[in-house]
C-alpha cells in the first residue's frame, strides 16, 4: 500500500511516502510566511522524485495535532483534498505521537511529548516505546505550564522530548516517522472527509481576539 503522510504540527511542515512500512521518500518545508504555500508543492516533488502520480497513494495519513492552527489546517486540507480526489482512505496519526518516533535513536522507553500551546503553556502526553520499538500512548492529552514540563515528565518516570527541549530531546514531529508507528496507522478508522479535521488543542488567536473585541462567538451568526 503507498501512504501518503502530512504532518504540520509545528511552523515546520513535513511530507512522507510509505510502501507498506518502509519510507520511498521525504521532503521538509517552512510552514511560515504568507507569500507562498510550500506543503502542497513538497507532495508533488516527492511523488515525481518517487516515479508515482498522484493516482497511486491509496492511504493520506495526516498529523491530527495539536498544535499551530493554520499549519494543521494547511496540512488537513491539502489531506483531504488527495484522499476525496483520488479515492484514497484518510487517517489521522497523533502528531505528538509522530513526534516521539522522530527521535534519533528511536529506542525503548517512557516519553513525554511536548509542545508550545502559546500563552505560557503546553501540550503534553505519555508515550512508551517498548522493545520491538512498538509506541503506545500511555495517557490522555494535558495541558500543563510550560515552566511544569519537567515536572510532570517527572511525576510520569519519562523524559521529556519535543522542540526546545535540552538536547537531545530537541526534537519536531516528522511525517517520516510514520515508517517507524505503522501500527498505529493500521489502527486508526478511516476518517469522514466531510467531517473530519485535525485536532487543534484550541482556538486560533486570531478567533480569540475577534470573540473578545466582539463578545460572542465567532459562529454565533
Amino acid at each position: 500500500m503507498i501512504t501518503l503522510v502530512l504532518e504540520a504540527s509545528t511552523y515546520e511542515g513535513s511530507v512522507a511516502l510509505l510502501r507498506d512500512g518502509d519510507l520511498l521518500g521525504e521532503r521538509t518545508v517552512a510552514m511560515r510566511g504568507r507569500e507562498h504555500e510550500a506543503l502542497m508543492p513538497a507532495v508533488a516533488a516527492l511523488l515525481a522524485a518517487c516515479g508515482l502520480q498522484v493516482g497511486n497513494v491509496e492511504r493520506v495519513a495526516c498529523g491530527a495535532g495539536p498544535g499551530a492552527f493554520t499549519s494543521l489546517r494547511i496540512a488537513g486540507a491539502i489531506a483531504k483534498g488527495i484522499a476525496l480526489a483520488v479515492g484514497a482512505d484518510l487517517v489521522s496519526v497523533s502528531s505528538l505521537a509522530l513526534l516521539v518516533a522522530s527521535r534519533e535513536p528511536y529506542e525503548a522507553g517512557r516519553y513525554v511529548a511536548a509542545v508550545d500551546a502559546m500563552r505560557g503553556e503546553h501540550y503534553v502526553q505519555t508515550f512508551e516505546v517498548d522493545r520491538l520499538g512498538v509506541l503506545r500512548s500511555d495517557g490522555g492529552l494535558a495541558l500543563v505550564p510550560s515552566a511544569a514540563v519537567n515536572e510532570f515528565a517527572h511525576e510520569h518516570g519519562a523524559q521529556p522530548v519535543g522542540p526546545e527541549q535540552p538536547s537531545p530531546m530537541d526534537v519536531r514531529p516528522h511525517a517520516r516517522a510514520a515508517a517507524r508507528i505503522t501500527n498505529l496507522l493500521e489502527l486508526s478508522a478511516r476518517a469522514d472527509l466531510a467531517a473530519w479535521e485535525p485536532g487543534y488543542g484550541r482556538l486560533a488567536e486570531a478567533q480569540v481576539k475577534w470573540e473578545a473585541a466582539h463578545g460572542r462567538p465567532l459562529n454565533a451568526g
